[in-house]
């Protein structure tokens, strides 16, 4: 007589045929792991004297491992293409300033692409076009919503400047969400760094803004889903030397 399953039989069924935890097909960023830890300890406190609190726990710690995902992407090659730094929506394609912050550039004009992440996409972030570092600087600040346009001015944010060729530049800005409030950024100033590269995540609930040079061909619209690594967010309509000669 074959003995029924239960759940957790059942489970570990669909993760197998699914090959869940091969890591090309499912990876976790290492950034998570200490908040998979802390879920699934909190969880089995609960779990001794609240079964109903318990199943909560492990939801969320399951969600606690989604959230921090880290799946493999298939970058274009193209070295022409900028490449969508997050996974997410379009959020507004306009065009500004650089980045507040900076003094150098007040009088140049960029084509900003803001993307927003849920607390569902994927958060690690990855390197737009190949260039080198140029300088990295973090910026305290507020945690409004995400989505909202004072965000990019306000809230706390990391701004990444890269030399994409000899005196052409562009800017990423992670920028921390309401509930967002860490962001991890792993470059280094001087740094080479290669197109759909990870670079760091921001933590449950974010944005990230794209500034590109002014002349660049914007290949996505508002409300549309980006790929991190994947997406091509725009083009130039020059060849882009190597910034590593």
């Amino acid at each position: 007589m074959t003995q029924k399953k239960d759940f957790f039989d059942k489970l570990g069924d669909f993760f197998k045929e699914a090959d869940f935890f091969n890591k090309k097909s499912f990876s976790i960023n290492k950034a998570g792991y200490p908040f998979i830890g802390i879920f699934i300890f909190v969880t089995l406190i609960v779990f001794s004297f609240s079964d109903f609190l318990g199943w909560v726990g492990i939801i969320l710690s399951f969600w606690c491992v989604y959230f921090f995902r880290d799946p493999e992407r298939f970058t274009p090659l193209d070295k022409n293409s900028f490449i969508s730094p997050a996974d997410g929506r379009i959020l507004k394609i306009l065009e500004t300033d650089a980045p507040e912050i900076l003094s150098d550039n007040k009088k140049q004009k960029f084509r900003k692409v803001s993307i927003f992440m849920n607390v569902f996409n994927v958060h690690v972030n990855r390197i737009p076009m190949s260039g080198k570092i140029v300088w990295l600087k973090y910026v305290p600040g507020t945690f409004f919503n995400a989505s909202l346009d004072k965000a990019s001015e306000n809230n706390e944010r990391m701004v990444i400047k890269i030399e994409i060729s000899k005196n052409n530049y562009i800017y990423v800005v992670q920028i921390a969400g309401l509930i967002a409030r860490r962001i991890k950024c792993d470059l280094n100033e001087n740094q080479n760094v290669s197109v759909g590269e990870r670079f760091g995540i921001i933590r449950f609930g974010s944005r990230v803004d794209l500034y590109l040079p002014l002349n660049s061909n914007i290949k996505v619209m508002e409300g549309q889903t980006t790929i991190g690594g994947e997406t091509i967010v725009a083009d130039m309509k020059k060849s882009i030397p190597d910034s590593k000669k």
